[in-house]
């Protein structure tokens, strides 16, 4: 039916069954085996339903942007400059429109992705951009619309920093600004969750 060899369809269920997927029964066959998971990595969304577990990927981010942002230095074409110039005038016209700053922010990351030329790097900023968009949408409308503003105009200083650095062509700068920037994020999302857990130890006592 597949149009493949015996010997192409026998490491193929070679495969699986090194991956625990299926099992091989004698005389009767191999049968998907009743266990099987497919460890892969991931993060769902119901894994970042508080900010300690963003901050854990906050801090992820820090260790793969900051060199994500070295090697974009080295490589990036004047498209790539293009693509992040465009993404921070979105992010300074967005004001006090959360979804659109988001949007513009994410983006950003993306081109320094695409810009540092390793698809690895594009494909866990996808990844990773989807589920960060919600906790940080969380934490901006929580804010009154010019503490958003303020919000804004801290990230895309920040971002000017590493675009600077990017157009520079130099590597050591670029990781310093993208390393400056991801510290700040993780250090707004710190006070963020210690300011809560202010507040529930202070309802604690109320009740």
């Amino acid at each position: 039916m597949l149009g493949v060899s015996r010997t192409v369809v026998r490491e193929a269920v070679a495969r699986l069954a090194a991956e625990g997927l299926v099992e091989p029964r004698h005389g009767k066959g191999v049968f998907v085996s009743e266990t099987a998971k497919y460890q892969a990595f991931q993060i769902t969304r119901d894994e970042l339903d508080s900010l300690s577990d963003v901050i854990q990927l906050l801090e992820l981010r820090l260790s793969v942007e900051t060199e994500m942002a070295s090697l974009a230095a080295e490589r990036r074409g004047e498209v790539d400059l293009m693509n992040m110039r465009r993404q921070l005038k979105l992010l300074a016209s967005a004001k006090g429109d959360i979804d659109e700053s988001v949007r513009a922010d994410v983006e950003f990351h993306r081109a320094i992705a695409k810009a540092s030329n390793n698809i690895y790097f594009t494909k866990l900023i996808d990844f990773l951009g989807v589920r960060l968009v919600p906790p940080r949408s969380l934490y901006l409308r929580q804010k009154e619309i010019q503490a958003s503003q303020s919000y804004i105009a801290t990230i895309s200083a920040e971002h000017e920093a590493i675009l600077d650095a990017v157009v520079a062509g130099d590597p050591q700068a670029a990781r310093i600004a993208a390393r400056a920037h991801m510290s700040e994020s993780l250090r707004r999302h710190r006070a963020l969750e210690s300011a809560a857990t202010v507040v529930d130890r202070h309802r604690r006592r109320s009740d």
